[in-house]
């Protein structure tokens, strides 16, 4: 492949759940992709996985609450894949509590990872992609940003990334640049295993009550919403910006 015409993508909280799921199926897509996480190393088996089936990968360690932090990974993306075309804004926690529990930290933690994070890194892609006249971005919401008990935290900051992806659209739009949503439902990940201890039941029965309420009859996993990201930031989805995409198997809608 010529690696000077290859899309490149940037995906953070890209070591496991859906953001290794993401990666690895945009680097199957034809795109070089920068494996972003905490710590490079957590990114090991991501970007093995997807040199193994042939494509080009780069871990990168990038804290996304932290502008120095996301500047210096986006230019070390720069200067080893040549530039960013796609970016996926996965990286996410969860400091799940009763209003009346929740402390300070648990709040603005969730907020920094999971809304600044989404805006840093967008706002640092967004300079090249303008300068390219082309960009696709896809942000994580969660049906949870329709409100969620015992996530207060979490449910504002995912309401709060629909708002923020439609403004993109809106803003970057005439610059060649699209701006989406997924907003998953329930995804086997650890992120969900840790859900479960909070409420003390077994991850298994967890799953088997969740999938019983789904109309699908299964929880979702993380290639679903790898699936729909690989829309969202294909040259074919060019039309498409400003929506929120559901990927729940019908919960809550059927």
């Amino acid at each position: 492949m010529d690696t000077s015409t290859q899309r490149v993508a940037v995906v953070t909280g890209a070591a496991r759940g859906i953001g290794a799921a993401s990666a690895i199926r945009l680097a199957a897509d034809g795109n070089a992709v920068a494996v972003c996480d905490l710590s490079a190393d957590d990114c090991a088996d991501t970007v093995a996985a997807i040199e193994s089936a042939g494509g080009r990968a780069l871990a990168v360690a990038m804290d996304v609450s932290d502008r120095s932090a996301v500047e210096a990974g986006f230019d070390a993306v720069a200067g080893e894949l040549g530039r960013v075309d796609i970016l996926v804004n996965n990286a996410g926690l969860i400091r799940d509590n009763m209003l009346f529990k929740m402390t300070d930290t648990d709040w603005d933690l969730v907020m920094n990872v999971h809304l600044k994070g989404a805006f840093l890194c967008s706002q640092t892609a967004q300079k090249q992609m303008v300068a390219n006249t082309y960009g696709r971005i896809v942000n994580l919401s969660s049906i949870a940003g329709d409100g969620n008990r015992g996530q207060a935290n979490y449910s504002a900051a995912k309401a709060g990334i629909r708002g923020f992806t439609k403004t993109l659209a809106l803003e970057l739009g005439p610059f060649g640049i699209t701006a989406n949503a997924i907003a998953p439902g329930f995804i086997s990940s650890a992120m969900t295993q840790q859900t479960a201890e909070r409420i003390g039941v077994s991850f298994a029965d967890f799953q088997k009550s969740v999938a019983a309420g789904t109309p699908v009859r299964r929880v979702g996993e993380p290639e679903d919403v790898a699936n729909a990201i690989s829309f969202f930031a294909s040259e074919a989805a060019g039309f498409v910006t400003g929506q929120v995409l559901y990927v729940d198997g019908g919960a809550g809608r059927a």
